[in-house]
């Protein structure tokens, strides 16, 4: 057995509680109120509903657990089979840089269905959610750049970061966290394909991999074995599916760097590829006092992932899919100075300026940006103007990252903007889940909590 994986069990299954600083407890219940934000602000809003249909066909009529987008119960496969998918489909939840993992909408739709079918504590959640992030982040960042090239790393690595979070409140011993890993690692899937063809697979790639690493808790907490050495071995992760995989990820500081606290909390609501580009032309056209329509060419100097990623999406055909156009993207910040969720549905695809603007948009490699990639994920942009000056812009830190953060005050905000774009609650409603959610640590029983 590789000496990495059973030392990264064996950091699972000695964490406590108590180990975590109060900086890291706090962080977690930013990122929890981040996450049902973006759950809930997918009410009513395609493909979700299709998800609870599945679940109400498939699932139990009643159970301990809640589907967020309608107040449902059901069971706690089902519950983050619906969470999963609803959390991830306005693109307002949260990623971690280096591993380009989206760790909230796979650790905690698994975590909660699970906490609340087990009932378990406020405490009891963040622990398995700080075990989950510290997993998930360090496996992703271990199957490196080449995996995420092909791969959708939260499909792959968040089966197994919610394996790893519910394992964590079933009380996995290290055995158990290495037979876990093995269940979880041998469902991983999940592919970029879908992006050209403006498919709805983004949604069940996070439903799937909340749902299978709570079914592989389960089954490991009942008796089943799995593979022994799921990410190193020979026929194992990263063996199919990296071409980098560097194992000294995997133990990277363990007990000493939070890499949860490293996450990065999404502005914009779009593919977080986008941001920095987006982020400096915003900085550019505020210190130029320019307009769109002085614009004649933008020129985004991205990492190989941008180009990976937003490549695939020429003429987007969804508010999805313009989620991850590059020029989309831009136009709404050049048009609108924003490209917040009301921007996106309401002229996205409709409004001619919008479109016209796509077509002023490149992106071009840039080494500076990519040798920083995905450590960091700097923002550069040239802008040639109808006039002749050419102008550039850069950021270092896009708004959200760990350096530039979203205080509680700006989440507080974000949040009430998500729940009253889908109607999902009122203004007081908001304020009661707010409050809610910064007592987490202190709720006895999570059953009841939304």
């Amino acid at each position: 057995m590789s000496n990495n994986t059973h030392a990264l069990a064996e950091f699972l299954a000695a964490l406590r509680y108590d180990d975590l600083p109060k900086a890291v407890v706090e962080r977690s219940e930013d990122l929890f109120l981040d996450w049902l934000g973006s759950a809930l602000a997918s009410k009513g809003q395609h493909p979700i509903p299709l998800f609870e249909r599945y679940a109400r066909r498939m699932g139990p009529s009643a159970g301990r657990c809640q589907v967020l987008v309608s107040g449902e119960r059901s069971s706690a496969y089902f519950a983050a089979l619906v969470n999963a998918a609803s959390s991830h489909l306005v693109e307002q939840d949260d990623l971690h840089n280096s591993s380009v993992l989206h760790p909230a909408t796979v650790v905690f739709p698994a975590a909660l269905a699970a906490a609340q079918d087990l009932g378990k504590s406020g405490r009891e959640l963040i622990l398995a959610a700080v075990a989950g992030y510290e997993a998930g982040i360090r496996i992703g960042e271990f199957l490196g750049r080449s995996h995420y090239r092909i791969f959708h790393t939260t499909a792959t690595v968040g089966t197994l970061a919610a394996a790893v979070a519910v394992g964590k409140l079933l009380d996995f011993n290290q055995a158990q966290f290495i037979n876990l890993l093995g269940t979880a690692g041998t469902q991983a899937a999940g592919l970029w394909e879908f992006l050209r063809d403006a498919a709805d697979s983004k949604q069940l790639h996070t439903a799937k991999a909340a749902a299978d690493g709570l079914l592989a808790a389960y089954l490991t907490d009942d008796g089943l074995t799995g593979a022994q050495n799921i990410l190193e071995g020979e026929q194992g992760m990263a063996a199919g599916m990296s071409s980098d995989a560097d194992p000294k990820y995997l133990v990277d500081r363990l007990g000493s760097r939070w890499a949860l606290s490293e996450t990065s909390f999404k502005f914009h609501a779009s593919c977080r590829h986008t941001h920095p580009a987006a982020d400096a032309l915003l900085t550019l056209m505020q210190r130029e006092a320019l307009s769109a329509e002085q614009i004649a060419h933008v020129t985004t100097r991205v990492h190989q992932g941008a180009i990976d990623v937003l490549g695939r999406v020429t003429v987007p055909q969804s508010v999805h899919q313009a989620k991850f156009s590059m020029g989309t993207v831009l136009g709404l910040i050049a048009v609108y100075g924003k490209a917040g969720l009301n921007e996106f549905h309401a002229f996205a695809l409709s409004d001619p300026r919008i479109a016209a603007f796509r077509d002023k948009v490149s992106m071009q490699l840039d080494a500076e940006v990519d040798g920083a990639y995905p450590q960091r994920w700097l923002g550069r942009v040239e802008v040639r103007t109808v006039d002749g000056r050419h102008l550039t812009g850069a950021i270092d830190e896009p708004k959200g990252d760990p350096g530039n953060s979203l205080s509680r005050d700006e989440l507080e905000d974000k949040f009430r903007r998500l729940l009253a774009f889908s109607g999902a609650a009122t203004a007081d409603e908001a304020g009661v889940l707010i409050e809610r959610v910064w007592r987490l640590r202190e709720a006895a029983d999570v059953s009841r909590l939304i």
